[in-house]
């Protein structure tokens, strides 16, 4: 049974890409970073201008950018400080 599974070259290569599959990082893990930063900056933005004009619409928009910029910057420091000693191997958290 064991030869017939090696000589399967269908198989061993359906076998291989679902490992590269797995090796793969997601793609919103490489921007979480970018994101986070992004949404920071807008919501310091939003805060100044508010502060500024006092227009409600201004406040309106931080007020619901900031819970999303919050939420984005928890799972930045989530993902930083978690996984243990995998860590070192793997280099800067956000790579």
């Amino acid at each position: 049974m064991e030869a017939e599974l090696s000589a399967d070259r269908r198989l061993t290569r359906r076998m291989r890409h679902h490992m590269n599959r797995r090796l793969r990082r997601p793609v919103s893990r490489r921007w979480l970073p970018l994101s986070t930063a992004a949404l920071f900056s807008a919501s310091v933005f939003l805060v100044v201008m508010g502060v500024r004009t006092s227009d409600p619409a201004v406040l309106w928009c931080f007020t619901v950018l900031w819970p999303l910029t919050l939420l984005q910057g928890f799972r930045l420091l989530c993902r930083a400080g978690g996984e243990g000693p995998r860590r070192a191997e793997r280099g800067t958290p956000w790579r």
